[in-house]
């Protein structure tokens, strides 16, 4: 297995290899884990009774994938990981700005999801937390180093046994009682359904700053349509089986989230090992996308400044760096620190939000597809240092979708007057699009009838 040797340039034809399909068991696998388990509980929590948790969940996951699917569609075309595309339309320096926010969220997730881990590990061999921690951590640092080819084998490898093992979990886990009424309609409350649904599209919405990352490789004649159906099933499929038993585990097991790896892990009864080591190979191919997420947008940022030739030893030196801040956030969220830093992330992550508007309207309906990838990394290049357009529109979006917004971190007072009702996410996918479409459409269309006058001119 040899260490992958690009990293944010353009993947030549040569390279190029997969088929759509490859995309399904990465996108599957990606959310066939404890963290997406228990992101099913938060209807629950909410005050939703089972079954409007389930709509809300299938609700949530159908609209969110939309955007996600559309993300991984550019990877084949452009060649180029999500976040260095960005580039395109903010700039080459502006693109630093959601570049930042997107390397909160992953140091985030990267967080969660080993803290997980770890208790789960620790629960099967009694071994200390922090050990467990940083063994887990290495283990991600090794495989992340080899790249993108090795993840998707370790997700094809998780996506198989997934399946299996949550097969025989699932037929354990409904024939547990569930209280009366959990699955009658009943009556609800709309602004808890609503909060519910914004929860779980914004947890697909959260893929779309790396998801292209796993189809780039892919040769550009791939079908846009496959590379998007592939992809939009695999994460809907698993996010909704997952989050669907998430929600069913908490209302059948009193206090299952105090320690819900153990307590999934202890149904298979004798077999318990097997949904143990299930458990902790989906947290660690969760946060391999997290780490090289959080190292991709590392070299993007700083590439304009230093224009970095990523060699191996600076590969494995920057994975290296990110690690150790991850495993510190790991180390620190032991305490009451991690449930304070989590919540500010999922706040952050409405912020980029705007940026897939942006991005997707920029791709799909102004310049459909079509770039100069080297001018992409090009600081004179046509797509400038700085787009104003874009970074206005991005900052007037997320200053209008912040009213909106209910989190456990902060609550906007336009939630709070309708009920702790939630529609941010559609605020921050609407409000960009009229924002940056009709000025860009008319500065693209202004330098169109130039470079035609000068054509004519010759």
């Amino acid at each position: 297995m040899k260490v992958e040797s690009r990293s944010i340039e353009y993947i030549p034809a040569e390279e190029r290899h997969g088929k759509a399909r490859d995309l399904f068991p990465i996108w599957f696998g990606a959310n066939m884990h404890i963290t997406t388990l228990v992101t099913g509980a938060l209807p629950i929590a909410l005050g939703l009774n089972l079954f409007w948790s389930l709509i809300a969940i299938i609700v949530g996951t159908l609209l969110g994938a939309i955007f996600m699917a559309s993300h991984s569609a550019q990877g084949p075309q452009l060649g180029i990981p999500q976040m260095i595309q960005s580039r395109a339309q903010f700039g080459i320096i502006g693109a630093i700005f959601p570049l930042f926010l997107v390397m909160f969220v992953y140091l985030g997730f990267f967080a969660s999801s080993g803290l997980l881990a770890a208790q789960t590990l620790s629960s099967l061999t009694s071994m200390d937390q922090t050990w467990s921690i940083l063994i887990l951590n290495i283990m991600c640092f090794i495989v992340t180093i080899f790249g993108y080819n090795l993840i998707h084998k370790m997700q094809r490898l998780l996506s198989w046994t997934s399946l299996l093992v949550y097969l025989v979990a699932t037929v354990i886990i409904v024939q547990l009682p569930f209280p009366v009424g959990s699955l009658e309609m009943g009556s609800v409350q709309l602004p808890v359904f609503l909060l519910a649904v914004s929860m779980v599209a914004t947890w697909q919405l959260a893929y779309a700053p790396y998801v292209a990352d796993y189809s780039r490789y892919l040769p550009v004649t791939t079908p846009t349509s496959q590379t998007f159906w592939y992809s939009y099933f695999g994460t809907a499929i698993g996010t909704i089986w997952m989050m669907s038993l998430g929600a069913a585990l908490t209302i059948a097991i009193p206090n299952f989230l105090d320690h819900s790896g153990g307590n999934l892990a202890h149904l298979f009864g004798g077999f318990a090992i097997i949904m143990f080591l299930i458990i902790i190979f989906g947290q660690l191919a969760i946060n391999v996308f997290n780490l090289y997420g959080a190292f991709m947008s590392t070299i993007t940022t700083i590439e304009p400044f230093m224009k970095l030739k990523v060699t191996a030893k600076v590969r494995i030196g920057m994975i290296f760096g990110v690690t150790v801040i991850g495993t510190i956030l790991c180390l620190l969220g032991q305490s009451n620190f991690l449930s304070f830093f989590l919540n500010f992330i999922f706040f952050i992550s409405y912020f980029l939000i705007p940026w897939t508007s942006i991005n997707l309207v920029d791709y799909y309906i102004l310049r459909h597809g079509r770039y100069n990838v080297k001018d992409i990394f090009d600081l004179n290049g046509q797509y400038g240092k700085i787009n104003w357009i874009t970074c206005i529109a991005f900052l007037v979006s997320i200053l209008v979708e912040i009213p909106f917004i209910n989190t456990s971190f902060y609550v906007g007072p336009v939630a709070k007057a309708f009920n702790g009702a939630d529609i941010a996410w559609v605020i921050g996918l609407v409000v960009p699009a009229v924002l940056y479409y009709f000025p860009m459409r008319k500065k693209l269309n202004t330098a169109e009838n130039i470079f035609e006058t000068q054509n004519r001119a010759l």
